[in-house]
């Protein structure tokens, strides 16, 4: 069964030297936690564009799909 979280069981009983919410520069916002032990863990969020578009003949009832195109 897959978790709905990671366990990063490397930090455990590891102690934070230090802890920074890097702006966003674009690519979205990055978390640095550096450790005691000079370990540090690097976290941002990613997200992914894509497109999507769909040849259909409408009317009256269900749509008529001719082609879905997704990127």
């Amino acid at each position: 069964m897959k978790e709905d979280y990671v366990d990063c069981l490397e930090l455990t009983g590891k102690t934070i030297q230090r802890f920074r919410i890097h702006k966003d520069t674009g690519d979205g916002p990055e978390l640095q936690i550096d450790l005691t032990d000079g370990t540090s863990l690097s976290y941002s969020v990613c997200s992914q564009i894509s497109t999507r578009a769909t040849l259909y003949k409408g009317g009256a009832g269900t749509p008529e799909i001719h082609c879905d195109y997704s990127i």
